[in-house]
């Protein structure tokens, strides 16, 4: 058990989780706000869930019931809005790449494995350190530009102008998506899910008869061994450092900005992302972890303390066990208009956190990882093209910038927090705030 500040008389080495659950839960808060602060991460869940369900198999029920049980010991474990979301990587390749259930599941306790073991051991910072940004925007460009088409490629399969499940009907959540891109009322992704959802009933009124109460728990989903094999170059490598920039690095970061008095420690998060896909990869959960993104989501829609993520949980997990099987049966009708806009804008709101790379240099091994990893359709070579032209200019092999220039910009890591309670380089955290901002 990892170990917090003491109370009271004990020792800080013996704190356990336990004992410092009850100090958490003196900082939740119950009321309107948090309410509406719980919905600012929605817009990245919802795609993304309902696209693997629909599109890879995943699990609808399963994969509700442990994202509502991570929300529930996230906040039972941190006292800010820690948002929980899948993870971005692994879910694009899987909808882009069509990976099987299984090996979506090996791909998360991978991560979570290797993660947990750079929490342990104190090596989060030495990645941070040795991937630099630009390899890494170049990985989440190429990730989310694959998802923009996939999306784009989902609503012209319709091949109909008109009808509920056409062009129109993505054109028009197309709109509704810019409407309210800025919204701190209504969240796009719940009212498209909403609209989705309609549509199907409509469109297969056997669907509405088959709706029903019932209790559907998570079941066991063995892995094999050669969907381990299989997903670690396609989805398990380029999540490994997306992971420790967004899910460690970036959203400690942020937490000093927002929660100076409760910033999040990053060994305590590493800890936090590790063991939570390591227990549901077995029983059909999908891989999540923590994000910059979504904690910003979370806060501007009004969440200040873990009672959002702990009311947020709640309602994931009754509707998963009453009605899990029942919106299974929707997921896999969802219509592909509805779905494709959703996975559009999850795609661009994924690339568009790469404009920090603003030297010559840092686009130029963007730009390189992403052209690589696209046109040669592997995230692997991609990820190595990149992070070896990044050392090259490093090293001064290369100079793609004027001589007045810094080239060794190129491997600036993202800001890191320690124990000691630091804050991040005012300029980077302004990025970070951007980056995670741009998400809603």
């Amino acid at each position: 058990m990892w170990t917090m500040e003491p109370l009271a008389k004990t020792s800080p080495s013996r704190r356990t989780w336990w004992q410092l659950v009850p100090q958490t839960l003196r900082h939740a808060r119950f009321n309107r706000h948090e309410i509406a602060g719980s919905l600012g991460d929605l817009g990245t869940f919802l795609p993304l869930l309902v696209g693997m369900s629909a599109q890879n198999g995943l699990n609808f029920a399963s994969a509700l019931f442990f994202a509502g049980l991570f929300n529930i010991v996230t906040g039972l474990t941190f006292s800010i809005p820690m948002a929980v979301q899948p993870m971005k990587a692994i879910a694009a390749v899987a909808l882009t790449e069509g990976l099987t259930t299984p090996q979506i599941l090996a791909a998360g306790a991978t991560v979570s494995l290797i993660i947990l073991v750079l929490g342990l051991s104190g090596g989060i910072n030495w990645l941070n350190r040795i991937v630099p940004r630009s390899v890494v925007r170049g990985l989440q460009l190429a990730l989310g530009l694959t998802l923009l088409m996939k999306g784009m490629q989902m609503v012209s399969a319709t091949r109909q102008w008109w009808g509920l499940d056409s062009y129109l009907t993505g054109l028009c959540c197309a709109v509704i998506v810019l409407l309210l891109f800025f919204s701190r009322r209504i969240p796009a992704a719940l009212l498209l899910f909403g609209i989705g959802m309609l549509i199907t009933v409509i469109h297969q009124p056997a669907i509405w008869q088959s709706l029903g109460w019932g209790l559907t728990f998570p079941a066991w989903s063995p892995i094999a061994f050669h969907d381990f094999v299989t997903a670690f170059p396609k989805a398990a490598l380029p999540q490994i450092p997306l992971t420790t920039l967004n899910s460690v690095i970036a959203v400690c970061a942020l937490s000093v900005d927002l929660f100076p008095t409760r910033a999040a420690d990053p060994r305590k998060v590493s800890i936090s992302v590790g063991m939570m896909n390591l227990v549901a990869c077995w029983f059909g959960g999908m891989p999540m972890c923590h994000g910059a993104g979504g904690l910003a989501g979370q806060y501007r829609f009004g969440a200040r303390t873990n009672g959002s993520i702990l009311f947020l949980g709640a309602v994931k997990i009754v509707l998963a066990i009453t009605l899990g099987a029942s919106l299974m049966a929707i997921c896999q009708s969802f219509p592909q208009s509805v779905l494709g806009v959703m996975l559009a804008f999850s795609g661009m709101e994924l690339a568009l956190v790469c404009r920090d790379q603003t030297s010559r240099s840092d686009a130029f091994t963007m730009l390189l990882t992403t052209g690589a990893c696209l046109g040669l359709n592997n995230i692997a070579i991609g990820f190595v093209l990149g992070l070896a032209m990044a050392y090259c200019l490093k090293l001064g092999w290369f100079r793609l910038e004027d001589r007045g220039e810094d080239v060794h910009s190129t491997v600036t890591p993202l800001p890191t927090t320690d124990t000691s309670g630091s804050t991040p380089d005012s300029s980077d955290s302004a990025t970070v705030n951007h980056a995670a901002g741009i998400q809603r």
